[in-house]
């Protein structure tokens, strides 16, 4: 985790080093309070003269240690909050950016709301702990020693004490830390499910509202949250012993300090009376960086918890990487599959995608049909390498996937998933993820491809009118539209419109697929779809069923000789020619 402190390494240095200068001097304080000062009013009271220029000048060496001890301090303050807050920053960047870099596999392996209780809670807890480290930490074990130190430089006796305090509190807070630890470890798991659930609740309002599950979403929440709680309540009881034994042991090692000071004060002479009030300070002080250390040891040990969780991402390699010598161009949109076999994890008992032998020429207009779970999606999210194939090979241009640089075979791939996801901003800025050099000609271009332009054009602000996240404030159908457009933009070489266009009516359909056909004739497309309709004028339409490819050929031919084929126009066609009785059910159309 250190190797993201970077430019505020400086910071990190100067605040320990400004912490021990103002320890040193807080500690010479009472030393000379109680050597020089309170020593020679003992003198004089014993019957030598007063020096009042004397007392003077030490009286000005105790106010220039208490403004260097004052002034450490607050320079120590200032570098430490850099220094963490920083921290906290690279912390965070780090991890988006490992995120970012992550395959699909990867990002499956975390949910989404446990990378997102890692990025804020996680982060939070490891820079607050930094922090306290850096002062807390660094300041209460150097205060302890130090006044110590000077507590048996005025009566070396009082060390015994200390001697046979620290290893049973040393040996106490070991047992604490292990104990608390195995539960904070688990506390963070159920911290990611409550957030999980509070994420989906937000996704889904508009579901929850229509079924009116609002009560059992609320028993839902309420559960997550009381196991968190419980189990919050069961950690801190175990670090909350740390007060009672850190209590005990200081109080009591103070009560015999007293007592061997006293005792040596009054019967036996060995220390000054002007010492004994030193000798108190110095017992605060070691029992408040012992209090400190309690603290200190309370916010390590949820870090800890923490700490780990943040390694996991950051130590997690992505599944999909660059090749040595990546291939930057693609030639063109050829498409090959070979042998293809793929499953999501490697403790899959069996492949998704069986055996899958498909060649598409450069140019050609595909269609693939099949029931839900037949793996249509998965068939080409292997094209821009979102997964890797688990056997055979994935050609496009003639090349191997594994062999091109993966922004440019993803530049050269645009994918119109089934869930359509539309980013907060303008409309004209979500089409510019596409290409952000594009003009605004071409914007308007693509637009009218995707047969959106009459319906940004209808808005007030037109293609500045602002998108809410997620794009809640655009119908399905119009951000189906919009997304194709941000897709067209890219000018892929490949088309991939996965049922994306389920949510527009069936004219609009037809006129973004005639678009497509006549203005990019030299790109590859490949359409998924529910509906015949959609794909009964392409060159080719693959039948997908269970992973595997049932039957490749024209609409014509299909009908002809493809008994899944048959069934799927039969029940979408059946009733007549009405307009009503063609439209499709599982297209979303009623």
């Amino acid at each position: 985790l250190l190797r993201s402190v970077r430019e505020y390494k400086k910071d990190s240095i100067l605040t320990p080093i400004f912490m021990i200068g103002e320890v040193f001097f807080e500690c010479l304080i009472p030393y000379f309070m109680a050597t020089k000062l309170l020593g020679h009013l003992n003198a004089v009271n014993l019957g030598a003269p007063l020096d009042v220029w004397y007392l003077v000048k030490w009286g000005l060496i105790l106010i220039v240690c208490a403004v260097l001890s004052m002034t450490s301090g607050s320079i120590a303050g200032i570098c430490a909050s850099k220094s963490a807050n920083g921290f906290g920053k690279n912390l965070r960047k780090d991890l988006f950016y490992c995120v970012q870099d992550y395959s699909f596999a990867n990002i499956d392996k975390f949910s989404a709301s446990s990378l997102l209780t890692r990025l804020t809670t996680d982060v939070t807890n490891v820079q607050t702990a930094y922090m306290m480290t850096l002062r807390s930490a660094v300041r209460a074990p150097i205060m302890m020693v130090s006044s110590m130190c000077f507590a048996m430089a005025i009566y070396p006796k009082i060390g015994i004490v200390y001697a046979c305090v620290l290893p049973f509190l040393i040996v106490a807070l070991l047992l604490i830390f292990v104990n608390a630890t195995k539960i904070f470890n688990k506390i963070f798991k159920k911290y990611d499910a409550l957030n999980n659930s509070v994420q989906e609740n937000i996704k889904g309002m508009r579901v929850v509202k229509n079924y009116v599950r609002e009560d059992y979403e609320k028993e839902k929440f309420d559960y997550s949250a009381t196991d968190v709680q419980k189990s919050f309540t069961r950690a801190e009881r175990i670090v909350a012993l740390n007060g009672p034994v850190m209590n005990i042991a200081m109080y009591a090692s103070n009560l015999i300090v007293f007592f061997i000071a006293a005792k040596a004060g009054i019967y036996t002479g060995e220390i000054a009376v002007s010492d004994l009030s030193a000798l108190v300070s110095y017992s605060t002080q070691v029992l408040m960086s012992f209090m400190f250390l309690s603290m200190i040891f309370v916010m390590i040990t949820i870090a800890m918890a923490s700490a780990k969780r943040i390694v996991e991402v950051l130590d997690e390699k992505s599944t999909i990487l660059n090749p040595e010598s990546p291939i930057y161009e693609v030639e063109s949109g050829e498409i090959e599959f070979k042998n293809v076999s793929f499953k999501y994890s490697k403790t899959a008992e069996s492949n998704v995608l069986k055996n899958v032998n498909l060649k598409i020429s450069s140019g050609e207009t595909v269609g693939i049909l099949g029931a839900t779970g037949s793996s249509k999606s998965t068939m080409v999210q292997l094209l821009s390498r979102l997964y890797d194939a688990t056997e055979g090979e994935v050609l496009v241009g003639g090349k191997n996937v594994k062999d091109y640089d993966l922004t440019t075979l993803r530049d050269s791939v645009a994918v119109v998933l089934q869930k359509n996801l539309l980013f907060s901003g303008t409309i004209k800025e979500n089409i510019l993820w596409g290409d952000k050099n594009a003009t605004d000609e071409d914007v308007v271009k693509v637009a009218k491809m995707a047969q959106a332009h009459d319906f940004i054009t209808s808005f007030p602000d037109g293609y500045d009118t602002h998108i809410e996240q997620g794009g809640t404030n655009v119908s399905g159908g119009q951000k189906q539209r919009l997304c194709i457009a941000r897709a067209l933009l890219k000018k892929p070489k490949i088309l991939v419109l996965d049922d994306s266009t389920s949510a527009v009516d069936m004219k609009t359909d037809a006129m973004i697929r005639s678009a497509v056909a006549n203005q990019i004739p030299n790109t590859t497309k490949i359409i998924i779809a529910q509906r015949v309709a959609s794909v009964e004028n392409a060159d080719k339409i693959i039948v997908m069923e269970n992973g595997e490819i049932n039957a490749v050929g024209t609409h014509e031919e299909l009908i002809a000789t493809n008994e899944i084929y048959q069934e799927v126009y039969t029940s979408q066609n059946q009733g007549g020619d009405g307009d009503f009785d063609k439209m499709e059910i599982e297209g979303g159309q009623a």
